[in-house]
This record gives C-alpha cells, structure tokens and sequence, in this order.
C-alpha cells in the first residue's frame, strides 16, 4: 500500500451536487488514499456530503471520519487540524480540494463584482492559506509531510472569468513559496492542474448556472480536449494526487502538474 499508516486530512472530500453518477476530485481521492493504506479526515462544508465520503471508505474496510468546515473560517479550519491530530496523532498529507468559480458569480474583468470576488478569493486561495497555516508547524516538528493542492488549468489558459483565473494561478506561487520554505523540514509542497474534467462541480454547476443540458455542456468539453475527445475524470486527479502524496515523489517539490489530456499543449 502507498500510504500505508499515513494519515491525511483531505479539505473539499465531500461532493458537488448533481444529476448524474459522476464522482468528485475530492471524494475520489479520499476513496484512493484509503484504499492505499491512508487513515482520512474528510473535512467539508457539508457535514452530510462528507458523511458520504466516510461511509464510501468505510463500506472498503477502510479508517476515516467527518468533520464540517468551511475554509472561510479560520476558527473552523484550525478546530479540524486539531480534531485530525487528536485522533490520530499527526497530519502527514494535507489536499487541498476546494474551489468555486461561476456559482459565485465570476464573470469578466469588466464586470466581477467585489462581492463575487472576494468570495472566490476566501474560498480558493485564503483558505488554503488558512489550512497550510495550521497543519505546517506539527509537519516541521514531525520532519515530513506532503501537501497537494489543487488548482486548474484556467491558471495557464486564456480563461474568460478572473476570479477563478487570479485565485488557481496565485494557488501555484503559493506552492512554490511553501516549497522552497519548508524543504529544509521535510515537507514537500506540489499542485495539481486539472482540465476539463468531467465531474459534477465542472459540468452540472455550469448547466445549472448556464441553462443548458448536463449533456449539452459535457459534449461540448469533450471536443475540446485532444487525448481521444474525452474529459478525464475524479479518478486521474485522484491517481495523480496520490502519487504526489505517495513517498515515490519524494524528491518531488514545488512542482505544477496539469492532468488535462494534452489540452495544455496548444497554449503559446
């Protein structure tokens, strides 16, 4: 097993509503580390969703339990860094799988509200700040540990809403400052890059938002991506999300990964 005794606090492991069967990042990874030997926490805003997530895993025989926490309250992600190391003593993997874009109301330069953008800011960036804030010192003091984020290839691409664009880019300079500045403990910091995925924040959200079909949109991203005309899903974030967390990346620091089917290929 990959992580094997390794315990890991997943932030975002519930899911995204929607009308189809399709998985999210964040439950897909927490589904994957367990599987692979990690004791999880899975921490999200809906105490029920990630409630889900904890049967999923526990239904496999695996460890893990549920904690609420939205990541705009500091108290709140500081109390569930808490409640992951008294449970299990320590934190070694921290994912950081949270993000919200047109369900916020994010819209082009020209039109972003304050109120939609700061929202996407507290959600996508500030909490990810919050949660490295507080599950660093006990990971220096331990001399390991592995943090993962996930960000987007709308940090890379000409992507039209900027609060989505701003907030995952500025994610990658995040990483690679909490890379360069905790090398020396042991602790290594990496992203993930996903692009069109087809999960049900990525593809139910916008037809609700738009109007439109869930199929109408999925076919439409779908043509988009070169790697035989399919999004990816859940499962290649989760498998790349492991690796990274997995000590077979153990020399792998700072680094920006895209999983998005070659679709990066044509951006220059």
């Amino acid at each position: 097993m990959r992580l094997k005794d390794k315990t890991a606090m997943i932030i975002g492991a519930g899911q995204a509503p929607g009308s189809s069967p399709a998985i999210g990042n964040g439950r897909a990874t927490s589904v994957l580390f367990a599987r692979e030997g990690a004791r999880i926490l899975a921490v999200d805003r809906y105490l029920a969703s990630a409630e889900e997530t904890v049967a999923m895993i526990k239904d496999e025989g695996g460890e893990a339990a549920a904690v609420e926490a939205d990541v705009t309250d500091e108290a709140a992600v500081e109390a569930a860094v808490q409640d992951c190391v008294a449970r299990w003593g320590r934190i070694d993997i921290l994912h950081y799988n949270v993000g919200m874009s047109v369900e916020a109301g994010d819209a082009p330069m020209t039109e972003i509200t304050t109120e939609s953008f700061d929202k996407i800011v507290s959600v996508n960036l500030r909490g990810m700040v919050y949660a490295c804030k507080h599950t660093l010192p006990g990971m220096r003091e331990q001399g390991s540990g592995a943090i993962v984020s996930i960000s987007s290839m709308a940090a890379w691409e000409n992507y039209p809403w900027v609060g989505y664009k701003a907030t995952k880019s500025a994610m990658i300079a995040l990483t690679e400052q909490l890379a360069i500045q905790n090398a020396e403990y042991g602790v290594r910091a990496n992203v993930i890059l996903p692009g069109l995925m087809d999960t049900p924040m990525a593809v139910d959200r916008r037809a609700e938002a738009w109007g439109r079909s869930r199929e109408d949109v999925a076919a439409e991203r779908d043509a988009k991506i070169p790697l035989l005309g399919k999004m990816g899903t859940a499962w290649d974030v989760a498998y790349a999300a492991l690796f990274l967390a997995s000590d077979e990346a153990k020399f792998i620091t700072g680094a920006a990964l895209p999983v998005d089917g070659g679709r990066g290929c044509n951006i220059g």
